[in-house]
């Protein structure tokens, strides 16, 4: 960690510089202590975070790793997010990186151990902590598996790496580092409850198979988009596992949950005055038929996870007013011109990119055309709006 760094003028170049790290590293650093890489990747690793990190982004004397290891940290919507799933007095973060999950477990937990391999990278997350004053966090430089042999916390938290040294990129459990389900015993041995997040990739079915004792599942989506999947573990979990399903966005968090197990009946019908879509995180998790019965929806299609009735409901995902529906034949599309329009396809067999060629139909506008099947297979074109 170059100290120079921390000079308020170079601080202050590292902030205000607005062109491109290309022509920074062309023109070289105009600070003889500090060499081009080191500006440029400060520069380039603030600008990866601004959305993701914004208080880091707006905070000075802050600073950054290669953007490698920024890839999988956490956003602060979703590590607040974190902090509401587990308590105690002392926690272990087996796999501390950047060290976002950190901070914020450190807010709600008395005592916070943030282990990571990376001497550097550990050293890095030391100093933000400390201009933060985050004095209850405790970095240690060593393996997180082997740092936490002779203690014992109310939590432990892991983000096992997704990038393997032999397999490149990955996405089972078995194939991250550390194995957790290789150490399960030996991590639920040194605390009461286990958090574990994974990739949004993983399928829910595959990680019950590769875990053993979950008490919940939370899929956090951000803005609609699923970003990770978080398992809580306890020896004593129950047999009855609630799957709860999570959509943060810049006004409100959306959550629905529903029982894997329970039986429920799904009601179809042909469309109705309102359509509704699940956020991603409800599709991720598969609880089509559940959020049927909890809001009394009908469903268009087994596949086409699109819901529709007469009175409006509160709902978490979009919500529209269908305006006309139309069936996707030449005959009665003949005549139908949209400058502007966006488009879904849910069970569908023409793609979005097909049919905006087909129809000649540029994205945008206030008008939303979903193109799905109905229970009965007939194919239509639902001309609606957002309420």
């Amino acid at each position: 960690m170059n100290e120079a760094l921390l000079k308020p003028e170079i601080q202050e170049f590292i902030f205000s510089y607005a062109a491109s790290s290309s022509k920074l590293a062309f023109s070289g650093s105009p600070f003889p202590e500090v060499s081009t890489s080191e500006l440029v990747q400060q520069i380039e690793s603030r600008r990866t975070i601004e959305k993701k990190l914004p208080t880091w982004f707006a905070t000075r004397n802050l600073l950054y790793p290669q953007k490698l290891n920024l890839e999988q940290t956490s956003s602060e919507a979703t590590a607040t997010y974190k902090t509401s799933l587990v308590q105690g007095k002392t926690l272990a973060d087996i796999t501390g990186g950047f060290g976002i999950d950190a901070f914020y477990f450190a807010e709600k937990f008395e005592n916070v151990f943030h282990f990571e391999t990376n001497e550097a990278l550990s050293h890095l997350a030391a100093h933000n902590f400390e201009v933060f004053a985050k004095r209850n966090i405790l970095c240690n430089a060593v393996d997180g598996i082997q740092g936490i042999a002779d203690s014992k916390f109310d939590v432990i938290y892991v983000d096992p790496s997704r990038r393997n040294e032999s397999k490149g990129k990955v996405f089972f459990l078995n194939d991250c580092e550390p194995n957790v389900p290789e150490h399960l015993e030996y991590l639920l041995d040194r605390c009461h409850t286990l958090l574990v997040k994974t990739s949004p990739m993983l399928d829910i079915s595959v990680g019950m198979q590769e875990l053993k004792y979950v008490a919940e599942v939370h899929i956090v989506a951000l803005h609609n988009e699923v970003k990770e999947v978080l398992w809580k573990l306890k020896r004593e979990a129950s047999e009855t596992l609630p799957i709860h399903t999570v959509n943060i966005t810049s006004t409100e968090t959306e959550i629905f949950t529903f029982m894997p197990s329970a039986a429920v009946e799904t009601v179809f019908s042909n469309p109705l005055r309102f359509l509704y879509e699940p956020n991603a995180a409800i599709l991720k998790g598969g609880g089509f038929q559940y959020i049927s019965e909890a809001y009394k929806l009908k469903k268009l299609h087994k596949h086409s996870h699109l819901f529709t009735s007469e009175a409006l409901r509160d709902f978490p995902g979009r919500t529209f007013l269908i305006k006309k529906v139309v069936s996707y034949t030449r005959k009665e599309m003949r005549g139908i011109t949209f400058a502007k329009a966006n488009i879904t396809t849910r069970n569908f067999p023409e793609s979005v990119a097909t049919l905006r060629k087909k129809w000649k139909i540029k994205e945008g506008g206030a008008i939303y055309l979903f193109f799905t099947t109905l229970e009965n297979e007939d194919k239509i074109m639902l001309i609606c709006a957002k309420v």
